[in-house]
């Protein structure tokens, strides 16, 4: 499977996906209609799918405009079937998706909001994550409960390490900061930070992310080991994700 990702709007990224065998093309999201139409151009590429990850409409808005041009099938959340436009599929926890003979697992990460799913391409090492993790990060808590979105987060962690998280926003040099401020003794952390503002400063994209350095350096995958740090000796893992999570409102 290739993977061609791109910056569009103002920090999202755009995703197309080819399985070589069949020739079939599928868009991760579709924050820019018209970004998506020139990515496909350059690469000489026919959209055959959509794949959403939520209804947010930077990342469901340019369903109906692309469907119209390349008659493509839409797949998104069950939970949230009635807010994707052009819905065809509806998909939730163990569904397979098919793009040619790539298979994706669905799976229902709630949090950000309800009906949140992350698509995992186990042969290719590749998770679409959408809003539920980002690098050193993760989504806010639109519509979910703090206890949701750790579920959740737990089963992005328990996903092969070396799988690679395509996040669907370029925030990680805000999210380092705030790591740092929260778990700044954690060396592996501090390196990567550094490494993520050289990156930036040369204006490379830091995603994907590697699952193995997410649960070295994440504060929220790592909030049960940073707890007692945090003053929160003895409280239950969600509850110390909750209140790292509101601390990043704030920050």
């Amino acid at each position: 499977m290739i993977i061609r990702q791109f910056p569009c709007l103002k920090d999202n990224y755009g995703f197309l996906l080819r399985d070589e065998a069949s020739g079939a093309v599928a868009a991760v999201d579709t924050p820019d209609a018209a970004a998506i139409d020139r990515e496909l151009e350059a690469a000489g590429w026919r959209l055959t799918h959509i794949l959403n990850t939520h209804w947010h409409p930077d990342h469901a808005g340019g369903n109906l405009a692309l469907k119209a041009r390349w008659s493509c099938r839409i797949i998104g959340p069950k939970r949230e079937a009635a807010r994707i436009p052009g819905l065809d599929e509806a998909v939730g926890e163990g569904d397979e998706v098919r793009l040619g003979e790539a298979v994706a697992r669905v799976i229902d990460t709630p949090g950000h909001t309800l009906g949140h799913v992350v698509f995992h391409f186990l042969e290719a090492g590749c998770a679409f994550v959408g809003d539920t993790i980002f690098a050193m990060g993760c989504g806010r808590l639109f519509e979910g409960t703090p206890s949701q979105m750790w579920a959740s987060l737990l089963k992005v962690a328990a996903l092969p390490a070396a799988t690679e998280l395509y996040c669907a926003h370029e925030y990680t040099e805000a999210n380092a900061r705030f790591a740092l401020s929260v778990d700044g003794a954690n060396a592996a952390l501090r390196r990567r930070a550094a490494a993520v503002d050289a990156m930036r400063a040369r204006g490379a994209p830091t995603v994907p992310t590697r699952l193995a350095d997410e649960l070295e350096t994440n504060p929220f995958l790592r909030a049960p080991a940073i707890a007692a740090s945090l003053g929160l000796s003895g409280v239950a893992d969600a509850e110390a994700f909750a209140e790292l999570r509101r601390r990043k409102d704030q920050f």
